[in-house]
């Protein structure tokens, strides 16, 4: 018996890195196979300014801000690509926590995504061990589909 599975609600996690952004595609295409809804989600994970800026960032949201505008840039580009590329049901999303748990848990079971495409690494060694981790992590907890994109 030979099923052919159905999306109709794909999560792809972005954090500006090549990895991410070929999965993207990946996922864009998939969501027009599928006549699927797609969502585009950045995780802000604020511990990483406490390690980056030893703390002092905690007392001033500026910084926090700076980020956050980044983020909606670059995710808005996002959102503008993947439509120019024909996909219309397009939504972007960011979010502060750890990456590992909104992606695999939070994200999903608030938006009953049933698959999650997303890149094997990041851009350098250390965002490899970081972002391979949340792979590794996202593909043993998620509670649905979830495609490694290369």
């Amino acid at each position: 018996m030979n099923q052919v599975q159905h999306y109709k609600r794909i999560l792809t996690p972005v954090d500006g890195s090549e990895a991410a952004e070929k999965a993207l595609q990946t996922a864009t295409e998939i969501a027009k196979r599928n006549n699927a809804h797609l969502d585009i989600l950045n995780v802000i994970d604020l511990k990483q300014f406490s390690v980056s800026f030893g703390g002092i960032v905690d007392a001033n949201g500026d910084v926090v801000y700076q980020t956050f505008e980044d983020v909606d840039k670059y995710l808005n580009e996002l959102l503008e690509k993947t439509k120019e590329q024909g996909l219309e049901d397009v939504e972007v999303h960011a979010r502060f926590g750890s990456p590992r748990t909104v992606i695999a848990r939070e994200f999903p079971a608030d938006h009953q995504t049933d698959l999650i495409v997303m890149g094997p690494t990041g851009l350098n060694p250390v965002e490899r061990i970081l972002v391979g981790a949340v792979t590794d992590y996202v593909t043993r907890a998620a509670q649905c589909d979830v495609i490694i994109a290369r």
